[in-house]
């Protein structure tokens, strides 16, 4: 039988990072209730919030009577440990270390550059316009996911998803970087295996659910 712990869980709708933690949950079968923080409004800076994640970043999971838990992979890798079943990591050493590293590569190399946090520094010191920050996004989306390409169909250990064929860390990262480039309305040309592997996650109703524009407080899909 699942667990279901009282975990509180510090959202937004769009995020990236938001998203790869709803689809853990979803995966797991874990419950949590969501608290919106309206990054729009600039909530991730108030006193109370800055309270649970210094940084003032989303999101940040709490399970009763713990200290929150903020950055997304942490979060993950703790979703992993605290319900193992089904495995978001394989349990062979080289495939573990691969999943986390395709994971890191969006994560840790993408996923940083494209931050409310990084535009807010960009307009306001090197004066972007919404064109400038529009080529920014596109170049560093396209630039992660190109190289993730690369790898994807050169490397063994790719199957339906980025690591064989059961849904691992790594496609959350990955459909979490895709949902949040439809956002802004940016596509990325020539990444036919990324496209697949996002194909067969929306396939599963972890991720559909786990969608930026079905979340409370998101825009009307129309």
């Amino acid at each position: 039988m699942l667990k279901q712990p009282e975990f509180e869980l510090f959202a937004f709708w769009r995020t990236s990072a938001t998203y790869r933690v709803r689809v853990a949950l979803n995966l797991k079968g874990l419950v949590t209730h969501e608290k919106i923080v309206n990054i729009d409004a600039g909530e991730q800076r108030s006193e109370a919030f800055l309270k649970i994640n210094p940084m003032g970043a989303i999101p940040a999971l709490i399970e009763a009577g713990h200290p929150p838990i903020t950055q997304s992979l942490a979060i993950l890798e703790f979703l992993e440990e605290y319900q193992p079943s089904p495995a978001l990591l394989p349990k062979d050493l080289h495939a573990r270390a691969r999943v986390r590293s395709l994971a890191s590569m969006l994560v840790a190399d993408t996923h940083p550059l494209i931050t409310p946090r990084v535009k807010k520094y960009l307009v306001g010191t090197s004066h972007f316009d919404d064109a400038a920050w529009r080529a920014w996004q596109i170049n560093w989306f396209t630039t992660g996911l190109q190289a993730l390409e690369q790898r994807l169909a050169s490397e063994p250990g790719t199957g339906i998803f980025c690591h064989s064929d059961t849904p691992t860390i790594a496609d959350i990262c990955l459909a979490s970087i895709i949902a949040v480039m439809r956002i802004f309305k940016i596509t990325v040309n020539d990444i036919p295996t990324v496209d697949r592997i996002m194909a067969s996650c929306e396939a599963l109703d972890a991720f559909a659910k786990a969608e930026p524009l079905r979340q409370v407080g998101a825009p009307s899909a129309n």
